[in-house]
C-alpha cells in the first residue's frame, strides 16, 4: 500500500502541512476529532513588518465539553473577517504574487461562513489549485484510533506550540527578512505570496 499520512484540518495551515501534501500520494483529513483550542484548526501564522503575527477565527462555544471539529462553528463576532483580510494585505501588500492571488482569498472575507472543517477545505482546495498540486484526499468517517505502519499520524504534531515536524525543506526570500531573518514555517500564503509558481518546487522532497 502507498503510504499516507493523517492531517488534522487547518486554517491557512503553515508551509509543513502543504510539505506533507506534496510528498505523500495519499491525504486523510480527520473530520471527527475533538475540537482542541490553540492549534492550526482555527488559527495561522503571517509575517508583519512588526513580526510574527497569529490570526485566529472565533468559533461558537459548544454546550458540551466535547465536540467534534466538524461541528464547530465559526463565530460572526468581533469582525474578525475583515481584521484578518486587513491584516493579510498589510502584511504582503509588498510582495511579488499577492496581486495575482488577492481576488482568489478575498470572497472567503466577503460573507460569513459556516462550519469551521467546511471554510477551512474549502481555502485548502483553493491553495491545491494555486500550488498546482492535486492530493488524493479522504475524510475520516469517524476518529482513527488505530493507525496502520504505512500511515504517518501528524494530527497533533504540527501544531503552533511545537517544533516543526520537518522544517522547510528550503528557505526563500521573505520580505522582512532583512529585518527579522528567514522566519520558517509560516502559513502557506507566506510562501505563495513570495514565490508564487515557484512554491510548489519548495515542497518537493
Amino acid at each position: 500500500m502507498e503510504s499516507a499520512v493523517l492531517l488534522s484540518t487547518a486554517y491557512l495551515a503553515p508551509v509543513e502541512y502543504y510539505f506533507q501534501m506534496c510528498n505523500h500520494p495519499q491525504v486523510i483529513v480527520e473530520a471527527h476529532c475533538n475540537y482542541i483550542k490553540q492549534t492550526y484548526r482555527n488559527r495561522c501564522v503571517i509575517a508583519t513588518a512588526a513580526g510574527c503575527q497569529t490570526l485566529s477565527i472565533p468559533v461558537v462555544k459548544s454546550d458540551s465539553l466535547k465536540c467534534r471539529t466538524k461541528d464547530i462553528r465559526i463565530a460572526e463576532h468581533g469582525n474578525w473577517r475583515h481584521l484578518h483580510w486587513n491584516a493579510i494585505i498589510s502584511a504582503y501588500n509588498s510582495t511579488p504574487f499577492l496581486e495575482y492571488y488577492e481576488d482568489d482569498f478575498r470572497r472567503f472575507y466577503e460573507k460569513p461562513a459556516g462550519f469551521l472543517f467546511d471554510f477551512n477545505e474549502e481555502l485548502r482546495e483553493l491553495i491545491c489549485s494555486l500550488l498546482d498540486i492535486s492530493p488524493k484526499i479522504s475524510y475520516s468517517s469517524e476518529y482513527i484510533t488505530s493507525i496502520q505502519p504505512e500511515v504517518l499520524d501528524l494530527r497533533e504534531a504540527i501544531h503552533p506550540k511545537k517544533e516543526p515536524y520537518i522544517q522547510n525543506p528550503n528557505p526563500y526570500h521573505q520580505v522582512f527578512e532583512m529585518k527579522y531573518g528567514f522566519q520558517a514555517n509560516l502559513s502557506i500564503i507566506d510562501l505563495l505570496f513570495n514565490k508564487g509558481p515557484e512554491s510548489v518546487f519548495l515542497l518537493l522532497k
